[in-house]
């Protein structure tokens, strides 16, 4: 098991809390590979706790799909399935084409703004280069179209689908030519609030989901080969 990953040091977040959220991101960001065993021991060693809340994240880690439970063997960081990719996006695509529509329908100048900082905000991160907070940018744009939908329901759903994008998400920024079009389609999708052009805008939500798969899965492609 690698030792190399980095753990997250806040003394006011709470010590299970502490613990998920590093072997969350050390998943996320590739310093703990597919395939990789998760041990207990080397782990709790290794950020200075008992196996207690390892063993806890490890379980909430295996909810999320990131960890893998295989008899006999223990716990290993998940890969990513073309399947599964697919599936989630799939179940996105509907889910954001609703939420867009709700929220073209409620679309007022305090959400405009709001979109307008989220953009800005995005824009800032990508320059910054760091690429969990860029990941995390983009999630926050498209809370903001949630949140104007006006439907608790539909964002509980896409809250609940965070989790399972997130991965995908990151995978995805990694590129910086892709960080460019998400750019040009976060505007794209602003702009068509700022227009009343729906049409418009319901394409560039399509396509902009549609960018994500056809670029992740030639990712996987590519480390496949």
């Amino acid at each position: 098991m690698s030792s190399d990953f980095t753990v997250i040091k806040d003394e006011y977040m709470p010590l299970r809390e502490l613990v998920f959220t590093t072997l969350r991101q050390a998943i996320l960001k590739g310093e703990l590979q597919p395939g990789e065993r998760l041990m207990e021991i080397q782990l709790a060693e290794k950020m200075g706790v008992s196996r207690t809340p390892i063993r806890e994240a490890i379980r909430k880690l295996s909810n999320e799909g990131l960890v893998t439970l295989i008899p006999r063997k223990g716990a290993v960081v998940a890969g990513i399935s073309e399947k599964m990719l697919t599936d989630v996006l799939q179940v996105r695509m509907t889910l954001e084409k609703m939420a867009f529509e709700c929220a073209f329908a409620n679309f007022n100048e305090k959400d405009i703004d709001k979109l307008a900082k989220a953009e800005d905000d995005f824009e800032a991160e990508v320059r910054g280069g760091d690429l969990v907070r860029i990941t995390e940018a983009d999630e926050r744009f498209h809370f903001v179209i949630y949140d104007a939908a006006n439907n608790d329901k539909l964002k509980e759903i896409l809250s609940n689908l965070k989790e399972n994008m997130y991965r995908y998400r990151m995978e995805y920024t990694k590129d910086v030519d892709t960080r460019q079009s998400l750019m040009e389609e976060h505007r794209e999708i602003y702009d068509s609030f700022i227009s009343g052009d729906y049409d418009k805008g319901l394409k560039v939500v399509e396509r902009h989901i549609k960018n994500q798969e056809i670029a992740v899965l030639n990712r996987l492609s590519q480390d496949r080969a």
